[in-house]
């Protein structure tokens, strides 16, 4: 979560939904908190509001029988019962995959296909053969609503056509629920930096840190670049675990997710972050401006290039709360390709007239004073931000259908050295990031019990418990 400053306050530069907020709930409870002593949740009666170029507008919400009225209305009621019948199967979904995969600390195929032989009408709602896109094309007769819902792909930085059917189950996170904290998103990382800091955490930033130490096979110490060593008995690095491959964080720990120099990244984002008054179109807070064509941009994703034309999503920070003030608060995001090339400033502006063009053309909408180029954060900047991710904001691609299991675990082969984040199972997003947190903790927990010394046993092999 980050925030860039403006004349009407901090903006969120990062993400902007909050879903699954039984994470967050569980979380604080660890420490004995309740998380509403400590953030302000605002729930959205709108979850998002979509809008297509032929003027047809779309709100969805955490109501299925308002989203039915919706849908009856804005495509028939065929299509209604298609969103019926979409719903059922993606809540089957994630009922049956939250506990093996999202909430296990390492899933494995095998423990995964015997969970599904257990249950094997699971099959044919996963679709294993089957791309996201394939499967909405089955399922919607009305495009406008395999589009609308094969935008989740990007959430996990993928496209529709490329991620495996299973990402389906996306919608049943925001179908539950979505939250934003009062004033931003950013709110929430502050309270829990305060709320750690009551219980005994220490912070301190800008601390560049030149490499993890390693002494007899398990982390001891972290080296910062000033020369300063700080022991540890355990390390958690929350940044992509490409750094740590890469060699950012030192020579000892390059074996360490391994994986992530040869499989294929996500998908990065050209992100607007800046305050002004809006005109000509009823925002909500999570606004959707959709293409004509969305296979277009996907194709020149695919091939790493910025697409012509492409889907934009709006967050209108200052809705939530109910009248907006004068001069308000947006980012707005743009999917792009991962890249650590340079990015030319010419290319940049003319990008960037194309997109305030498109809101302006297509959509009617208006932007006072009018954003410029250099509220925009690229891929280059994002790669700068966040070392040796090459400006990949979900780590590793989804793409494919092993891609589950293929991102880095909590525990490392190194002893005492940990992962959490976004490029960590289970991957991208506020409450998967937030998951791998806690079962980071609980890795350290776990290894602390079982690597307890006792008296030395007769028999090679005994070993000390708790």
């Amino acid at each position: 979560m980050r925030t860039v400053d403006s004349l009407a306050g901090p903006i969120d530069a990062g993400p902007t939904v909050l879903t699954l907020r039984g994470v967050f709930d569980q979380l604080f409870a660890e420490v004995g908190e309740r998380l509403d002593d400590h953030v302000d949740l605002i729930k959205l009666t709108t979850l998002a509001r979509h809008f297509w170029p032929d003027g047809s507008r779309l709100d969805l919400s955490a109501d299925e029988e308002t989203n039915i009225a919706a849908i009856t209305e804005f495509a028939g009621s065929k299509a209604a019962k298609q969103f019926d019948a979409f719903c059922a199967r993606t809540q089957r979904l994630f009922d049956a995959f939250d506990a093996p995969v999202m909430q296990a600390p390492a899933p494995s195929l095998g423990s995964l296909t015997a969970h599904v032989m257990k249950q094997p009408t699971l099959i044919p709602a996963m679709a294993p053969l089957a791309s996201l896109r394939k499967l909405l094309a089955r399922s919607f007769d009305d495009p406008r609503l395999a589009q609308l819902f094969g935008r989740y792909a990007t959430y996990v930085g993928g496209a529709p056509h490329l991620s495996p059917a299973i990402l389906s189950l996306i919608w049943q996170a925001e179908a539950q629920g979505v939250w934003t904290p009062r004033g931003g998103m950013h709110m929430l990382a502050r309270a829990i930096e305060t709320l750690a800091r009551t219980k005994g955490a220490d912070f301190q930033y800008g601390a560049h840190v030149a490499r993890v130490s390693v002494q007899g096979g398990r982390t001891d110490a972290v080296m910062l670049a000033d020369g300063t060593r700080i022991p540890c008995d355990a390390v958690i690095h929350a940044g992509d675990p490409r750094a740590l491959a890469a060699g950012g964080l030192g020579p000892s720990v390059t074996g360490v997710a391994a994986q992530t120099l040869k499989l294929r990244r996500s998908y990065s984002a050209r992100v607007h972050s800046f305050a002004a008054t809006p005109e000509g179109l009823p925002l909500a807070y999570h606004n959707v401006l959709f293409d004509a064509d969305p296979m277009a941009e996907f194709h020149a994703l695919e091939r790493g290039e910025i697409p012509q034309d492409q889907t934009l999503y709006i967050c209108a920070l200052d809705r939530a709360e109910g009248t907006p003030p004068p001069l308000e608060r947006f980012e707005i995001i743009s999917n792009a390709p991962a890249t650590a090339a340079a990015e030319q400033p010419q290319e940049i502006d003319q990008w960037h007239h194309r997109t305030i063009h498109k809101m302006t053309a297509q959509f009617g909408l208006n932007f006072s004073p009018r954003p410029s180029p250099r509220t925009v954060t690229t891929p280059q900047a994002f790669g700068a931000l966040f070392p040796h991710s090459q400006g990949a904001l979900y780590g590793q691609s989804p793409h494919g259908l092993m891609a589950a299991f293929q991102r880095p675990t909590a525990r490392t082969q190194i002893p005492g050295l940990y992962l959490a984040g976004g490029g960590t199972h289970p991957g991208a997003g506020v409450p998967m990031a937030t998951r791998s947190g806690l079962h980071a903790a609980e890795a350290i927990l776990s290894d602390r019990t079982s690597t307890s010394m006792s008296a030395r046993t007769a028999m090679r092999g005994g070993m000390s418990t708790a």
